[in-house]
Parts: structure tokens; sequence; C-alpha cells
């Protein structure tokens, strides 16, 4: 009898929570720097959301280090209470084969909420870059074996991925420059001290449309309609067949938050993917703001679960290691 009292008085703290529920700021976490596409997609959200969420302040706390496993971390970590989340991409798919003793599970220490957008990737190079076309840069590339120094945003971000398969595809090695996070890498990409890299459409389409940057295609598997992009071929349309990469973005809260919050969080981040504001500024930036069954927590771990099968290989093969 006691223990059934126990058990009754928990599940009636857990409805009251969750009828209370948001009462103060909710923080989500960006394991990135600040300013890079992450960020970018994660700010854009907290303001779609805010209303959804009953006017409550969200706020971007960045987290970054560690291929992304450090944020990923604080938030596995944190009180299972629906205001600490977590906003990642391709990354919780790749952690768990690239990420050496990371301290969590991806596919059991989080509640999955469910996916934002999908981004292609861009292949972009230093506008000194002679080439002007996809084809003139293969050329170039076959020409400059053992010179070429290709930037990422660091071991296991999306550009480093993408840049693997690019190489992988080419079957050319190249000098690889990893750096902390996007915004130096760009950097140095628009000052010359690198000759190319592949980043998300969110962080590189503003630089291809100041003309700071030279761009040579994308990763998608359509051409895009996006003013700065549309007018670049796709890798496959030049020759890549089955090269398609794309950085999604998803949301999760700890493991243990309560269904009926999860449920309030779902519901608020529908609302955010079809508010008029936030799609235009996601296709602005080349992303494609999810509308499939994805937006479901179920799907959205189905999907992850996937892609870990999908990318555990590509890393294994190139032997790359985040410490």
């Amino acid at each position: 009898m006691k223990k059934l009292f126990t058990a009754l008085a928990a599940a009636s703290t857990l409805v009251a929570f969750a009828d209370t529920y948001p009462s103060k700021p909710i923080s989500i976490v960006v394991p990135f720097s600040a300013g890079g596409p992450t960020d970018r997609v994660a700010r854009d959200l907290a303001e779609a959301m805010r209303k959804p969420m009953g006017g409550i302040s969200i706020l971007v706390d960045n987290a970054a280090g560690a291929g992304g496993s450090i944020g990923a971390n604080k938030v596995a970590k944190a009180a299972p209470d629906g205001y600490t989340l977590l906003l990642h991409h391709i990354g919780m798919a790749t952690m768990p084969t690239l990420v050496r003793n990371i301290p969590f599970k991806v596919e059991s220490d989080f509640e999955y909420v469910g996916m934002v957008n999908d981004v292609p990737m861009t292949l972009i190079g230093r506008p000194s870059l002679p080439a002007k076309n996809y084809k003139e840069l293969t050329v170039w590339i076959g020409q400059n074996k053992g010179k070429i120094n290709l930037g990422n945003a660091g071991v296991g971000s999306a550009s480093h991925l993408c840049g693997l398969m690019f190489q992988n595809a080419l079957g050319v090695d190249m000098t690889t420059v990893p750096y902390k996070g996007t915004a130096p890498a760009m950097t140095d990409l628009i000052g010359g001290q690198i000759d190319f890299m592949c980043d998300q459409t969110t962080n590189t389409s503003t630089q291809i449309e100041a003309k700071k940057v030279q761009a040579y295609a994308v990763t998608s598997s359509k051409p895009l309609t996006t003013p700065a992009l549309k007018d670049l071929p796709t890798l496959q349309d030049m020759g890549l067949k089955g090269f398609e990469v794309t950085i999604w973005h998803g949301l999760y809260a700890p493991k243990g938050t309560p269904a009926d919050v999860v449920a309030k969080i779902n519901a608020a981040l529908k609302v955010a993917l079809k508010d008029a504001d936030f799609i235009k500024k996601q296709e602005g930036l080349g992303a494609v703001v999810v509308s499939d069954k994805r937006m479901e927590p179920a799907e959205h771990k189905k999907f992850v679960a996937a892609e870990i099968a999908k990318w555990s290989p590509v890393i294994k093969a190139a032997g790359v290691y985040a410490d």
C-alpha cells in the first residue's frame, strides 16, 4: 500500500509539473561556437518557439568542443525537466563512432523531440582560386596534387565529413586543415590561407552572394532555388554519382523528461516549423524546414539510428577520431 501511495504521489507531481510547464526561461544548448550555422538555426528556432511556449524566453547556450560531445553531454546530464534542450546536427549520428570514450549514449540518454531542417552543403573556394567553375576546379585539383589545403570546422564537423567524402569520391588526398569552428575557417578561406572547403548553405549563402568566396557545386540531389545558389550544379550532376550530403538538425531533451513535457515542446516545435518568418529565414539560407513525419519523436529517433548506420563505416574507413 505504501509503494502504491508513493507511486500515485509521484504521478500526481509529474502531472502538476507538466500543467505548469514552462514557468521559467528555457535554454537550448548548441554544442558549437556562436556565429556558426547551427547557432544561427538555434537562434531563429528559439524566436519561433517563444510564442507557442507561452511567451517564455528561450536562450541559446553555446558549449563547444570535442566534436559536439561537450554540449551534448551537458544536456544528457541536465535535470530532466524540459528547461535544458539540445539542438544538434548530424553530429548526433557521427559521435558514437567519431568520439573516443563518449560519456553518454546517443540512442538511449535523450528524449527525441523532433527534426528541424535539412541543410545541403556547398563546395566553395578562396576568391583568388583560378578555377571559375566545377570542371575547371577538377582540372586545377589534378594539376596541384599534394599542394591543396582543404579547410574544415574541426574533426567531426559537417564540413569535415563532407570533405572526407569529396576526397574519397575524387580519389585525391588533400592536406586537411581543421579549425575551431566554421567562422575562423571561413575567415582564412576568404583571406586565401586555405584553398577551399565544404560547408553548410546556412553559413555560405551570404558569403557567396557577397562574392567573398567562389562557389562550385551543392551536395543536394537536386539544384537549389535560393538566389545565391540557384546557378550551382549538384556534385551528382558533375559526375560524382551518389554524392549527397545533407546536414540535418534535431531537438532533444534529457532522458527522463516527462512525456507530457516532451509533448508540449514537440507541439511548440511543430508550430515553429510552420512559422512563415522562420521558413523564410531558413529558405534564404538554403535550408529546407522539415514538414514530414520526422517532426514526430519516434520518427526522429528512427532517422538518427539510420544515419548512425550510414556514417559509421565512412568514419571508420577514414580512421579519424575526435578526442
